[in-house]
């Protein structure tokens, strides 16, 4: 059968059409495709930030998990603890406890690495303890040992602060602490005590500038935690110690 003109034209825009429609259909569904892609690949990244997200425990490599890290290379003893915001307004003469010891509600930070650990982590740096307290001496001596710089920061600090940055003394001294050791009578008298902030003759390093006795005897000098840089009661914290240079 012979075709007109107008059939072949009439056949060749039918083909042309069919064609078009085709690509359309093919592009939107590389589209809707391309979508789904996107869509699937926001749901997987939120997947691994949650994942990944911080535990409020989780804090400068120290967890409840882990409450204790030693890093020799850069010379650091990191512990775990939590702002104890009852010494925002009352004294005390303790920096940081072991949240078990007999002393663990008394302290600014309560600590969730034992003072045994944390004193065979400070062997571990290379502190050397001064043991020359006794509870007899205690009233009139000052702590010695290896000088220990102590230093704070939580998820969203600014930088690791100061021990004198995060801790008050009422007469506007600074706090020295040295590894006094301590060892056998830390381990039998069980109070926990990690950081104490007057000389001490069972806690593992204390604050050589007052004698013992300073804050609960005669009184000189009172201790609190600084509201204005601490953040609030509960917050886990790292305390990280190291050799004062």
């Amino acid at each position: 059968m012979k075709l007109t003109k107008k059939a072949i034209i009439a056949a060749v825009l039918f083909v042309f059409m069919i064609g078009l429609a085709g690509c359309g259909s093919n592009n939107g569904g590389n589209a809707a495709d391309t979508k789904k892609q996107e869509e699937t690949a926001k749901t997987t990244d939120s997947q691994k930030q949650e994942k990944t997200a911080k535990a409020p425990d989780q804090v400068g490599g120290v967890s409840l998990e882990n409450p204790i890290k030693v890093d020799k290379e850069a010379g650091t003893v990191t512990v775990l603890a939590q702002v104890n915001g009852k010494y925002f307004t009352e004294t005390t003469r303790h920096a940081s406890v072991f949240k078990d010891g007999s002393n663990g509600a008394k302290s600014v930070f309560t600590a969730y690495g034992n003072q045994m650990d944390f004193y065979d982590a400070l062997v571990e740096i290379g502190a050397e303890p001064g043991n020359n307290m006794t509870p007899d001496n205690a009233a009139t001596t000052h702590v010695e040992g290896t000088p220990i710089e102590m230093k704070v920061t939580w998820n969203g600090a600014d930088k690791e602060y100061n021990v004198n940055d995060v801790i008050k003394d009422s007469n506007g001294n600074k706090i020295a602490f040295k590894f006094g050791g301590n060892h056998d009578r830390a381990l039998e008298k069980n109070t926990g005590c990690i950081s104490c902030l007057d000389s001490c003759p069972v806690g593992i390093i204390s604050n050589s500038t007052y004698t013992n006795g300073a804050v609960e005897n005669s009184k000189e000098v009172k201790f609190t935690g600084n509201q204005d840089v601490l953040p609030e009661d509960g917050t886990y914290v790292a305390t990280v110690y190291s050799i004062a240079k």
